[in-house]
């Protein structure tokens, strides 16, 4: 029996295409909401399969569905896609499920849509930019709002993730991060993976939106679970501090 399809019993079930989101998930849970049963299944071929046809297949659609499926079967409040490049099959998968499953981004592009017009993507993998593009145009039409949408390919450093420097990987992106921000009124980072990266550049022109933090909160009220206090101070803080702050560290995430 694959590990996805084995009961768990957590509140919240990841799917993830890396295992290094595992620890940064579960800081996230150790500040935001102490004590909630977190569990995670990686899945690495679902992305290689993907990066080596160049974007999502129908067999991949097919695979990522059954993994999210499983895992809400498997005793979960919540299913939670962390990967940004097959986000779009975990909304697929909602229809489904008896439970709900959402992206880790979505509600980072709800955020985007409503706090800028002039919306900048920043990814470090190219087949990750078509499904976060459509992400931000769906939100913003969702909440009928106008967005212009700028793109930005990191491709270079991705190599650097693959081989496991993640701070080369990180001090790539940070080192891009002050043109691209000069264009837009606000950047979003794509990838999960490429959030530390927002720290590391600084104060820029632009506030940088990242997913996790923003995500993991949002799983954590569908879950039914009340953040902690100290959680939520810090969250409602990143609010003022942004507009002092553009890219405060609250506004770019722990992981």
């Amino acid at each position: 029996m694959p590990p996805s399809f084995a009961p768990h019993g957590a509140a919240i079930a990841f799917l993830h295409t890396t295992a290094l989101h595992i620890e940064s998930f579960e800081r996230l849970r150790d500040e935001i909401a102490p004590g909630l049963r977190l569990t995670h299944v990686v899945r690495e071929d679902l992305l290689a399969a993907t990066e080596k046809a160049g974007g999502i297949t129908p067999a991949v659609s097919l695979k990522t569905q059954e993994a999210l499926l499983a895992l809400a079967e498997g005793g979960a409040r919540v299913v939670v896609c962390t990967c940004s490049t097959l986000g779009a099959e975990a909304e697929q998968a909602a229809g489904e499920a008896d439970i709900p499953v959402m992206r880790i981004d979505r509600p980072m592009a709800d955020r985007a849509v409503r706090e800028g017009t002039r919306i900048g993507i920043c990814a470090a993998l190219r087949p990750t930019l078509q499904p976060t593009r459509a992400l931000i145009e769906s939100s913003a039409a969702r909440a009928g709002r106008y967005v212009e949408i700028r793109e930005f390919l990191f491709d270079d450093v991705w190599l650097a993730f693959r081989e496991g420097r993640l701070e080369d990987y990180h001090e790539g992106i940070a080192a891009r991060l002050d043109e691209a921000a000069r264009e837009v009124d606000l950047l979003v980072l794509a990838q999960a993976s490429m959030a530390p990266a927002a720290r590391l550049a600084g104060v820029l022109s632009a506030p940088v939106l990242v997913s996790p933090r923003i995500g993991f909160t949002e799983a954590a009220r569908i879950a039914g679970v009340r953040a902690s206090v100290a959680a939520e101070f810090s969250y409602v803080a990143v609010q003022s501090d942004c507009d002092i702050m553009p890219n405060h560290v609250g506004c770019a995430g722990p992981d």
